[in-house]
């Protein structure tokens, strides 16, 4: 795991994280007011962009990685290098339990244990850490013998 600044990133990260701002933009959070943009960076160079959806029964809301996940899924385009979070929120966002072991699963079918660069909403403190950093001991296909 990685402190920097949006400064020191190299600048397909700076395009990435910049991606999920503009992504936050557009999260539906008429509940917690909290607006999460992610965006993921393929192996073929595209960006891939997600943002929350909240729902008035919060179980069924649907985070910002979660939807650009789906995004991926549908496009085919699986292989990816990156994935940048933000948020509106002055402290550095994580993604969520759930997300982290989607975002595994994803890294355990491509074979690439990607970066997940993690910023407050000023990008003044980033993070940035290997999804099996961020999920030691991840329960995965393998645990199906598949």
């Amino acid at each position: 795991m990685k402190n920097t600044s949006f400064e020191e990133l190299k600048p397909k990260y700076k395009d990435l994280v910049q991606s999920a701002e503009e992504a936050s933009h557009k999260a539906y959070n008429p509940y917690s007011g909290i607006a999460v943009g992610a965006a993921i960076l393929t192996d073929s160079n595209k960006i891939i962009k997600g943002a929350n959806i909240e729902n008035a029964s919060f179980r069924l809301t649907t985070c910002a990685e979660q939807s650009a996940l789906s995004q991926v899924n549908i496009l085919g385009e699986n292989n990816f290098i990156a994935i940048a979070v933000i948020s509106s929120l002055p402290e550095v966002i994580t993604p969520c339990g759930a997300c982290r072991q989607m975002l595994f699963e994803f890294s355990q079918k491509s074979g690439i244990d990607f970066d997940v660069i993690m910023s407050n909403k000023d990008k003044t403190e980033i993070i940035i850490a290997k999804i099996s950093e961020l999920l030691p001991l991840a329960f995965n296909p393998k645990n199906f013998k598949l």
